[in-house]
């Protein structure tokens, strides 16, 4: 068994939204990255892909989000699995939003007018 403390947890700040690492291959030795996202309103993410499946569970606020050119929106309790490759943008409501997310190890980025330069993620690592 391994426990990740809370003072232990990774921070990655972007300009979209802070990112908080809470188990990953390099933060108490996880197979599958663990992280809390915190976006406040007005800072919507890039459009941008990720080449695994992701699992979005909301625990506060709300979000506009688009997946392939269609909208939706979460709040609070809904959890959304975005599909491995599918262009995705998080657009926070007036609260913001915070979200607990999952997918596999080794899972990178990249924008769609460039999808082979691909990057990886910080606080999926």
């Amino acid at each position: 068994m391994r426990i990740v403390r809370s003072a232990d947890t990774r921070r990655t700040a972007t300009p979209a939204a802070v990112m908080t690492t809470l188990a990953s291959p390099s933060l108490g030795g996880a197979p599958f990255p663990l992280w809390r996202v915190e976006a406040a309103p007005g800072t919507a993410g890039p459009l941008h892909l990720i080449d695994a499946d992701q699992v979005w569970a909301f625990t506060a606020g709300t979000a506009e989000i688009e997946v392939d050119g269609e909208r939706t929106e979460a709040a609070a309790g809904d959890t959304l699995v975005v599909p491995a490759n599918a262009e995705r943008r998080f657009t926070p409501g007036p609260d913001g939003f915070t979200a607990v997310v999952a997918g596999p190890a080794g899972m990178r980025a990249a924008m769609p007018a460039a999808p082979d330069e691909k990057i990886d993620i910080a606080w999926a690592a």
